[in-house]
């Protein structure tokens, strides 16, 4: 039983909500690196799969810094 206090319950929601996105997010950063190393170009403009990735990242709400860094990890560009 999750008891009765308001926070006890709200935390382990959000900790299975956290799961579910970090998850996702997951999935979105390795189909960023891919379609950079596929596509060999961080120009989303050049390379149509990452240009699709990106707006795949951005639907699901994931920040830009974050897809930045995934980017730069398919670059291999020392962060």
């Amino acid at each position: 039983m999750s008891g009765h206090s308001k926070w006890s319950n709200t935390k382990h929601r959000k900790a299975i909500q956290d799961a579910k996105r970090e998850k996702l997010f997951n999935k979105l950063i390795r189909e960023l690196i891919i379609a950079v190393k596929i596509g060999g170009s961080s120009d989303p403009d050049n390379n149509p799969r990452l240009r699709t990735a990106i707006n795949k990242a951005l639907l699901n709400n994931m920040e830009k810094n974050r897809i930045k860094r995934a980017i730069d990890r398919g670059l291999n560009v020392k962060i």
